[in-house]
């Protein structure tokens, strides 16, 4: 048809090129008996592209339409249960079932309008009504969420998990100044540790799969960041709520400074067995709430539950953290000592609970606080040493009889032995990093065995100290002795005190530790 620009009459210029060239089309047609081949080809190709855009008009101008008629009658329903406060939750399955079918609805709207390559101007405006209604539908299903983790919550009840326990694992309530005697001879228990983790429903079982589903519902509709933390909200209070009924309070730095050690005491055996049931039963249990509500989604899991229970965890690592950062005084070693255990025990399954980067905080607190209580165990027992050289007499003891101070030694000692793997461990290499630890007479005994084929280096961190706090003991009471005018009650004074360690010393706790060497030396 050649070039029909060059061609195109003068009333017909000034108009759009396509309806220019359709006009002349049409005109050139008219006056033409016969097509050429050429023609013929382009006027085909024409008719072709014409029919492809007429049917493409139709199925958009169609889609548009049923677009907006879903957009409108999924706002018609949503926009009527805005107005209705009541939980669709608590109207029964079908009235649930109904909103969330109607706020599935509204993501696959929303989604339709976001998958147009282009909008104009009135379809734009379609897509922000669309998102209105989903965030509406969001907003309401996150009320949902929240009421129901909130009323379908299951009661803790403590008083019905059996752990083995023995509530006076605490040292003797005396000081290195008291000595009472009534109080030194009280036993030492350490708490039994359970080994096994105990799952409980947190939750009523029945709304565990609609949780589920909004749950999945409104991370594809990218409202996630709502979703976790109306869980970790909610789960958050009652994890606090659970250290409430456990009666476990914080403590501070200045709560145990202040604080009367028969408090102190009570509050550190509370703060055992809460550490035993929190993580084992309950934390456990979050856990596996969580796995179940959030499981579908990888890492959110971990996240939400880490989120949900992360305070409650730390507020209880911080109560032991001040306990080990506060005096060391030698009464506290015992508690002490049972809080490292514990803690100790259960760093495993803390690790296991709080893995991968968004654990870590609870992961190195946790590790740290265990590290300050075995600190403040070594120092402890140094205090306990150097308490024992430093106590003095002005006056000789009446009768020649059993000192106080060999009494609180010696039954301190028993006492520690519940302890002898822990005291091994953190008392281990303490003598190169402190040698003044040991006494001079510990020497000759290291020499004496390893004649004998025992090397020194076999000789447990425990004997060590023992024996060296022994050591200074009779060293004490040696001066101690001076202060009778007479010789024979200095004798006296020295057997009977001597004997009575020796005693102690053959008994079952502690015989193993010093040896029969030491009882036939002392003896």
């Amino acid at each position: 048809m050649g070039d029909w620009e060059s061609v195109i009459p003068p009333d017909l210029e000034g108009e759009k090129p396509l309806i220019t060239a359709a006009k002349y089309i049409v005109k050139e047609l008219g006056s033409k008996k016969k097509l050429t081949c050429e023609e013929r080809k382009i006027l085909a190709e024409l008719r072709t592209q014409l029919a492809s855009m007429t049917a493409l008009n139709e199925t958009t101008d169609d889609g548009i339409s049923e677009m907006e008629d879903q957009l409108n009658a999924v706002e018609e329903r949503i926009m009527s249960w805005q107005e209705d406060q009541s939980k669709r939750w608590d109207s029964g399955p079908e009235a649930a079932s109904e909103y969330l079918n109607a706020a599935v609805e509204a993501q696959k709207v929303t989604q339709s309008w976001l998958g147009r390559l282009s909008l104009n101007n009135d379809e734009y405006k379609q897509l922000q009504r669309a998102h209105n209604v989903l965030q509406k539908a969001m907003g309401r299903l996150e009320e949902e969420f929240r009421h129901i983790l909130i009323e379908n919550r299951q009661p803790f009840e403590p008083e019905h998990i059996s752990f083995e326990w023995h509530e006076d694992y605490g040292s003797a309530s005396v000081s290195l100044v008291s000595f009472r005697d009534e109080s030194v001879e009280e036993s030492l228990h350490s708490v039994s540790r359970a080994s096994v983790e105990y799952i409980i429903d947190l939750l009523n079982p029945d709304v565990i799969s609609e949780l589920r589903c909004i749950v999945n519902l409104m991370f594809h509709s990218n409202y996630d960041q709502k979703c976790y933390q109306a869980y970790a909200s909610v789960r958050k209070d009652v994890l606090d709520e659970c250290l409430f009924i456990l009666k476990m309070e914080k403590l501070s730095i200045e709560d145990v400074l202040r604080m009367e050690w028969v408090s102190l005491n009570s509050k550190i055996k509370r703060w055992v067995r809460t550490m035993n049931i929190f993580e084992r039963v309950y934390l456990a249990s979050e856990k596996w709430l969580s796995d179940q509500i959030f499981g579908d989604l990888g890492s959110v899991a971990l996240v939400c539950f880490i989120e949900a229970s992360k305070a409650s965890m730390l507020q209880l690592l911080n109560s032991g953290g001040a306990v080990s950062i506060g005096p060391h005084q030698p009464e506290k070693l015992s508690c002490i000592l049972g809080m490292y255990e514990a803690l100790s025990d259960l760093l495993p399954d803390i690790d296991g609970l709080y893995a991968d980067d968004a654990g870590s905080s609870v992961r190195i607190e946790c590790h740290e606080v265990l590290g300050r209580l075995g600190d403040a165990v070594r120092a402890t027992f140094l205090e306990l040493k150097n308490g024992t050289a430093s106590n003095t007499s002005t006056t000789h003891f009446p009768g020649g009889g059993i000192h106080h101070l060999t009494i609180y030694v010696m039954t301190y000692l028993k006492n520690l032995t519940d302890y002898t793997e822990t005291l091994n461990f953190l008392l281990e290499d303490h003598d190169e990093e402190d040698p003044s630890s040991l006494s001079p007479d510990e020497g000759p005994i290291v020499e004496e065995e390893s004649k004998t084929g025992n090397s020194s280096s076999r000789i447990s961190p425990v004997a060590r100290h023992f024996r060296s706090l022994a050591s200074i003991l009779q060293s004490n009471l040696d001066d101690k002795s001076k202060l009778y005018k007479d010789a024979s009650l200095q004798h006296f004074f020295l057997m009977n005190n001597i004997h009575y360690m020796a005693e102690m010393v053959k008994g079952p706790e502690l015989r193993h530790i010093f040896g029969d060497k030491w009882i036939r030396k002392d003896n």
